[in-house]
């Protein structure tokens, strides 16, 4: 196979996805040449995967991605791929190790952005440990999408019989926040620049993986969980739901960047429903609480702390205001912003 060649078209055009030598150019030069592994062959249906599972169980994981900008400020869609997929398994206890790729571009999209986001993801990839091992493209008409979406699934490897999840929690638990909320969704809008609005705010996306071994490591934990769309709020009325009790957030606890507050004060928005895609909100026995935000704050996530509480009863959600007064929480209908993840 000749990969010495290289691209000379400047945007993908409807060829690029007929499966022809376009189409095997374009698989060659951008993903495998970025991409490229011991176990990614573009000229197989399917990988191979070496996995022990002694004494563990194996977890997948699939998620679909859009945003817009594609490339955003401490991020883009490519590395946002990754991230997002690793995190679902990372906030369930898991290790991850493989993901494959669905690519569906849409024509007359630069091929140097394409390019630049395939790096990205590349090497967020060797960052977060995993290998990307399979995929497939697909090209769409013009103005039929959003210049890229991705999809992709993960699969990784947990202990076996750990003992996480909604079931685990009870009345009493604390709530930890791994780090500043609402910054992903409000760099994405001042990204795009709306309402007249512009700033330096990097979105938080990352991998949540050093959290999250972090805290499997420390007793009495009880669930973990990224808050990507819908933000810790929509998480704390999930918890509500299938427990029957009530979360109750402190506000003068909760840690919020001045750029998202002030944003979220001039159009009205709650930090508590805006995108993170690099914090993990957890549950954690009251015992234990303390003792892992030290850890956290150890590993340099200084913003780390615990924001609330479970109580027993009722399935509200509530925040317990800087006055001292209290105010219900609603579970979100409406697309508070544009989807951005």
């Amino acid at each position: 196979m000749n990969t010495s060649k290289r691209l000379h078209d400047t945007h993908i055009s409807l060829a690029h996805g007929n499966g022809g030598r376009l189409m095997r150019e374009l698989i060659e030069q951008i993903f495998a040449k970025h991409l490229k592994n011991d176990l990614l062959d573009t000229g197989t249906d399917a990988a191979v995967l070496p996995l022990d599972l002694t004494g563990g169980e194996l977890l997948i994981s699939t998620d679909g991605f859009t945003v817009e900008p594609l490339e955003f400020p401490g991020g883009d869609i490519g590395s946002l791929a990754i991230h997002g997929t690793v995190n679902d398994l990372a906030v369930s206890g898991a290790r991850p190790l493989y993901l494959t790729l669905n690519a569906f571009i849409e024509e007359g999209l630069d091929i140097a952005l394409l390019d630049r986001v395939v790096q990205s993801m590349a090497k967020t990839c060797v960052d977060c440990g995993v290998k990307i091992v399979a995929g497939d493209t697909k090209v769409l008409r013009r103005g039929q999408g959003g210049g890229i979406y991705f999809a992709t699934t993960g699969v990784g490897v947990r202990k076996a019989n750990l003992v996480l999840g909604l079931a685990a929690i009870k009345p009493g638990d604390a709530l930890l926040l791994s780090g500043t909320a609402g910054d992903h969704g409000t760099a994405i809008m001042l990204a795009r620049e709306q309402f007249g609005l512009s700033g330096s705010l990097l979105s938080d996306a990352a991998s949540v993986l050093p959290i999250t071994q972090a805290l499997l490591a420390t007793p009495g934990l009880r669930f973990m969980r990224d808050p990507t769309r819908g933000g810790i709020a929509t998480i704390a009325h999930e918890i509500a739901q299938a427990t029957s009790h009530s979360i109750r957030f402190y506000e003068t606890k909760i840690p919020v960047n001045e750029q998202v507050k002030m944003v979220a004060e001039m159009l009205g928005y709650d930090p508590l429903y805006m995108a993170c895609e690099g914090r993990v909100l957890a549950v954690i026995d009251p015992v234990y609480a303390e003792a892992a935000v030290q850890k956290l704050h150890d590993l340099g996530y200084q913003e780390a702390a615990i924001i609330g509480q479970v109580e027993a009863g009722n399935a509200y959600v509530f925040i317990e205001t800087e006055l001292g007064g209290e105010r219900i929480l609603q579970e979100l209908e409406d697309d508070p912003l544009p989807r951005i993840c």
